[in-house]
């Protein structure tokens, strides 16, 4: 197979792979919230970051040890798909009747192997780049972009075929699962241990491996402060589009785009966030790590403030700034993240220690993170009168801004760069 056909079967893969998540992650807690599962948004994204904890550990190991990584990736999205699909089918059939713990068992059944497959796709493509002779340095970035494109346009699409409040959009993750599920095995062999280049224990593989950095003050101050950052990674997912989607029911603001396209008005996040990619060189050369995780902290402050003071009307520019922020407050968090640990790690221990960055800010930071916004939205929002909801969604912005504001300050005073080892 020659470069140009690798690659272009590459970009499939990952376009597929992250469309099938931006079908339904952006919108879906508009259709909770419009079918009386409002005060369970949370725990659908909780989930996400609960399964993450020891799910892609056990794939990986399966990865390592008895299935190639292409084979199992289409096994993965085969049942992701299939257990969406039977989610979206009885929502369909329930109606206005849905009931949590059917759909929610469907659901966490089917991104308990979805998650895998970020990773797995991730190992798919680096092996088939390395085993063709390629840099997975300078030629993966532009093959993994198509999979921020593939996200972009199923949010479109949800968004303009009025999925936004319907089940639908699940079924149509599900067929998208379905259509990788059956693409998936006939890309370039990634052979059973190419995945990480040797078979790990499970302990290795779940990252238990990097707790010993724990006893470095510095590392354990890192990893502190990114679970309590990653504590805001999935609250605008689960509730920005609930929240500009509320306005529909205020007249003044009935019939303005943002209201009823909360969709494409989000996609700018994920617009900047491709952007954002290409600044991190230049910041982390000039400001150094600590500077660019406060500039992500600042991001996250003005990511959720600005939601608070906005508005689909005359005050569509701050919702509009706080999509463009997004892609700062995330990028310089997530992939700055990971670089400071890649360099202050020793080899021995590098892929447990990245593992360990996702635990704590993935997994542990942003499952408690959803799970403690549910319930400030809840109290401030769905507890009370429709319309008094506008202004408790406002507080509920305002106390997540401040909390990454506390979080920006704690780790100004506490956090010293030195030097790497």
């Amino acid at each position: 197979m020659n470069h140009l056909a690798l690659k272009s079967r590459l970009v499939a893969m990952n376009f597929l792979e992250f469309a099938v998540w931006g079908a339904y992650l952006t919108s879906m807690g508009t259709y909770l919230a419009t079918h009386g599962l409002g005060t369970h948004i949370g725990w659908f994204y909780a989930v996400q970051g609960l399964v993450s904890l020891f799910m892609p550990g056990l794939v990986g190991i399966v990865a390592d040890r008895w299935i190639p990584g292409e084979r199992l990736l289409g096994l993965c999205h085969a049942l992701a798909g299939s257990f969406m699909m039977a989610a979206a089918w009885y929502a369909l059939q329930a109606g206005t009747a849905v009931q949590m713990a059917p759909l929610f068992s469907l659901y966490t059944l089917s991104v308990a192997f979805y998650m895998p497959t970020i990773a797995l796709s991730n190992s798919v493509a680096f092996s088939g780049l390395t085993r063709s002779g390629l840099d997975t340095v300078k030629d993966f970035p532009p093959i993994r972009v198509f999979g921020t494109i593939g996200f972009i346009c199923t949010m479109l699409a949800v968004n303009f075929l009025g999925w936004q409040a319907s089940p639908w959009q699940l079924m149509f993750s599900g067929a998208l699962s379905w259509a990788l599920a059956l693409y998936a095995p006939t890309l370039p062999a990634c052979p059973v241990g190419s995945a990480q280049g040797e078979k790990r224990s499970l302990a290795s593989a779940l990252g238990l491996d990097a707790f010993a950095l724990f006893r470095q003050r510095r590392m354990a101050v890192f990893f502190l402060f990114s679970m309590l950052l990653g504590v805001s990674l999935q609250i605008t997912n689960g509730y920005a589009n609930p929240f500009i989607s509320s306005f529909k029911d205020i007249p003044a603001y009935a019939d303005t785009f943002g209201a009823n396209n909360a969709n494409a008005l989000i996609a700018l996040s994920q617009t900047s966030e491709t952007c954002c990619i290409l600044l991190i060189p230049f910041f982390l050369k000039r400001y150094g790590i600590k500077r660019v995780m406060m500039i992500a902290m600042l991001g996250w402050v003005l990511r959720f403030g600005l939601f608070g003071l906005g508005d689909p009307g005359s005050g569509v520019w701050m919702f509009v700034l706080s999509m463009i922020v997004y892609g700062v407050a995330f990028d310089f968090f997530n992939i700055s993240g990971a670089l400071f640990v890649d360099q202050n790690t020793q080899p021995a221990v590098r892929s447990s220690a990245q593992g360990l960055f996702m635990i704590m800010t993935n997994g542990l930071g942003a499952s408690l993170g959803t799970l403690a916004a549910q319930q400030v939205v809840n109290h401030y929002v769905y507890n009370v009168p429709q319309t008094m909801q506008i202004d408790g969604w406002r507080t509920s912005w305002f106390i997540f801004a401040g909390y990454s504001l506390v979080v920006l300050v704690l780790f100004a005073l506490v956090f010293r760069e030195g030097k790497k080892n």
